[in-house]
């Protein structure tokens, strides 16, 4: 039987136990908690959990923000400040540093924690910092059809890729503002 991985997800599923190799079927293992995939034959349960991804709001000169156009799905074509997902045992604020300059070139000092955000049925969790460059030079990567600096008042909100990329702009532009450690 193959177990999706979440039925908001259209993702791959998991059809076989990571540990033996038995086949994996949904239970209902808590009234409280959604039905899980547990190995028929050795009974592992495999906890389907959220992603974790960063993004970075990054000032520059003049006050203004970098925003880069994705050349990938989701949202090919649609902007978003740079961010991307973090690797097991990374720390946040490593992955959201290197993260900013693999995408568009920039080193940044992190300024503090916008917000976190999270939504029904999906899988990442979002964790956006606030930052201002520090170093390097604008320019793309391989997942970034183009880099551009603007003005807040123009942010071409009707062109964002995400609900989280709308919100996170707003509560940054709000002034939400939360200390980290880096």
């Amino acid at each position: 039987m193959t177990v999706p991985l979440n039925p908001q997800d259209d993702s791959a599923p998991f059809s076989f136990c990571p540990r033996c190799g038995g086949a994996l079927e949904r239970r209902l293992l808590k009234s409280t908690e959604p039905e899980r995939p547990v190995c028929t034959r050795c009974g592992f349960i495999y906890y389907l959990d959220p992603k974790i991804a960063v993004g970075t709001i990054i000032k520059v000169a003049r006050d203004r923000i970098v925003l880069v156009r994705r050349a990938i799905e989701p949202g090919y074509g649609r902007w978003v400040f740079p961010g991307g997902y973090v690797d097991r045992g990374e720390p946040l604020t490593a992955a959201a540093i290197r993260e900013a300059r693999e995408e568009c070139g920039l080193d940044v000092r992190l300024d503090g924690l916008v917000n976190i955000y999270s939504y029904a049925g999906r899988t990442p969790v979002i964790v956006v910092y606030a930052a201002t460059a520090i170093g390097g030079t604008l320019c793309t990567d391989e997942e970034c059809l183009e880099t551009a600096e603007f003005d807040v008042s123009a942010i071409p909100w009707d062109d964002l890729a995400f609900r989280s990329t709308h919100e996170a702009l707003h509560d940054y532009m709000a002034g939400f503002l939360h200390p980290v450690r880096a």
